[in-house]
């Protein structure tokens, strides 16, 4: 879970620096730069509407108990 933890803040650190360089004139890194900020309000749109909507996430398919063969 620390390690979860971290990696996501680094990877936070390096996505900011990257604007940081974007913002002192690198253009180049505009688009590659988007993409993530993009997606993640198409999926923050999407679960909004969901949740607007009233449409329930998909229940689990499958059943997690001990198979008969392991006994």
């Amino acid at each position: 879970m620390i390690v979860t933890k971290t990696m996501v803040f680094v990877g936070a650190l390096i996505y900011v620096f990257l604007w940081v360089l974007y913002a002192y004139g690198d253009s180049v890194l505009l688009a590659p730069l988007l993409i993530p900020a993009v997606i993640g309000v198409m999926v923050a749109l999407g679960v909004a509407l969901n949740r607007y909507i009233g449409v329930d996430p998909h229940k689990q398919h499958f059943d997690d108990g001990v198979d008969e063969g392991e006994q």
